[in-house]
């Protein structure tokens, strides 16, 4: 399943496809492209897997200016919210039901992203910025003292 979570309002924006390949990640970005206001600026924030960068995903990037793509680690808070969406769908959907097929499942996952849209949740920030720059402070001092090899 490819995903994105609108940070403000919390609607999602998903597909289910049998490959995790460029061609279905160039899918989905136009998808995107076609489900979002087109004079919106849209910030993609998305691990480093090889997929996001193909080249011709990069071609088709270059002629979509709006399309800004952020890479970052696995770990990464930012992808934690959508990595959070994907446990809530998996605990509250997912391993509640029975699926006789793939298709039920896909079925079951698109109502399930439906009835989330119908009243979506946007996503609010409560860590303070001075606690947040301060873990940052931390981490870097000890990153400096650490002896090198």
């Amino acid at each position: 399943m490819f995903a994105a979570i609108e940070v403000v309002e919390g609607k999602i924006i998903a597909e289910c496809m049998p490959r995790h390949r460029h061609q279905e990640w160039l899918r989905f970005l136009k998808r995107i492209d076609a489900e979002t206001p087109a004079d919106l600026e849209l910030h993609l924030i998305v691990d480093n897997y090889a997929t996001h960068k193909h080249p011709t995903v990069q071609r088709w990037l270059k002629r979509h200016k709006r399309f800004h793509m952020h890479f970052t680690p696995t770990s990464s808070s930012w992808l934690n919210l959508i990595e959070r969406w994907f446990r809530d769908i998996t605990e509250r959907r997912i391993r509640r039901g029975v699926f006789k097929s793939v298709a039920q499942l896909e079925q079951a996952i698109g109502e399930y992203i439906t009835a989330h849209n119908a009243n979506p949740q946007g996503f609010v920030w409560t860590a303070k910025a001075e606690t947040i720059l301060e873990k940052v402070r931390r981490a870097r001092a000890a990153l400096d003292n650490v002896p090198s090899e």
